[in-house]
């Protein structure tokens, strides 16, 4: 492939990364029509869920742009998908089109479709590419790729510390251990993310809204997932107020009573019980990608971090350090004594970056 077709996937890419905080469950895609001069007919990436396709708003866009799109060349960032969900099958508009050529950056994990668009694609006489670009583009979409080839979410845990790892101060002070450009960045990430999780002890700790509310183009607000064995949640904590957000609870209780009273709050209350009497985590994770949830942001307290880890559930770490020590007070999770390094859970760092003030910091499991 050429050097024009890089440049053209790229901005695909582009398109793509905009489409982040209001596509999901979908993977975010871009896509980029061109003729054979090099001319850019249209460009379109992926709308709210039950929207257009990306390819199928780079078609309406050349439409809107009085351009014929016959004989042109595609370029989009996920194999255009074959089957009847929301929307109907974007190779099948495609091929309607009489486009000469697909350049696709990587194939579709879902079954449903895993090379069944470029099979129907190549059947009708369409020219395709496969694998410019595909890091970029499987990275764009860890989640989606993560639930449909694990069964469970791609899980990062958001911590906001001090110098020293300390997230409060001895009488839980907290707010703010880092400054404005963090915390806009880390709504930034929870707007992108499936759902948020946190636990009953932060919520009766903090009362926080855990929304994207420094997102304003977000068109769309994460479902929140609490994880309350015991279900001590308050039906009058700030959470509720955020309109048109998917509760989610799970628990280990059995009791009626409240959970009759979180329904009726407008809660979806899910019972998964561990051998502890605490909520099965990983259970939790199936049950969340059963959901269509890609990525899983949490926000949590050292006891749900430190059980997470514990657990090897967690896929990424994404820190913000600000350049203060607290000395005493909450550290980042409750692991519990160690007694050899090799029961320490290991990371690899895979970036660091400036904030105003503070570092972020992104780690994955090793």
């Amino acid at each position: 492939m050429s050097q024009p077709d890089a440049a053209f996937m790229q901005r695909a890419l582009q398109l793509a990364e905009g489409a982040l905080p209001h596509c999901p469950p979908n993977p975010a895609v871009g896509c980029v029509i061109v003729d054979a001069s090099g001319k850019v007919l249209g460009e379109g990436r992926t709308q709210a869920a039950g929207q257009a396709h990306a390819e199928i708003m780079a078609l309406r866009d050349a439409a809107a742009r009085g351009h014929a799109v016959r004989g042109a060349t595609v370029y989009v960032t996920l194999e255009p998908c074959a089957h009847q969900g929301r929307t109907g099958p974007c190779c099948e508009a495609l091929i309607a089109a009489g486009v000469a050529r697909v350049v696709a950056a990587v194939q579709d994990p879902n079954p449903r479709v895993a090379g069944q668009g470029f099979a129907r694609l190549r059947g009708a006489g369409v020219a395709v590419d496969v694998g410019l670009c595909a890091p970029q583009a499987r990275e764009m979409n860890l989640g989606f790729f993560t639930r449909m080839t694990r069964g469970t979410p791609w899980v990062r845990m958001k911590i906001a510390c001090s110098l020293d790892g300390r997230t409060a101060l001895p009488n839980g002070a907290s707010r703010w251990i880092t400054g404005e450009a963090a915390r806009a960045d880390g709504h930034l990430w929870r707007a992108r993310a499936g759902a948020v999780l946190t636990g009953i002890g932060t919520v009766r700790a903090d009362d926080p809204l855990l929304d994207a509310r420094l997102v304003p183009a977000a068109s769309r607000q994460p479902a929140l997932v609490i994880a309350d064995s015991q279900l001590q949640l308050p039906l009058h904590a700030k959470l509720w107020a955020v309109p048109q957000r998917q509760v989610l609870v799970y628990t280990a209780s059995s009791d009626a009573t409240r959970t009759q009273a979180l329904t009726a709050r407008g809660a979806t209350v899910v019972r998964l019980p561990d051998a502890g009497g605490q909520v099965a985590l990983a259970a939790m994770l199936e049950d969340l990608a059963r959901r269509e949830v890609n990525e899983l942001h949490v926000e949590a307290g050292a006891r749900l971090n430190g059980a997470l880890l514990r657990a090897g559930l967690v896929d990424e770490l994404l820190i913000y350090q600000a350049p203060r020590l607290l000395g005493e007070g909450a550290g980042m999770a409750a692991l519990g004594p160690l007694t050899q390094l090799a029961q320490a859970p290991e990371f690899e760092w895979r970036a660091l970056d400036r904030l105003g003030a503070d570092l972020r910091l992104l780690a994955r499991r090793k």
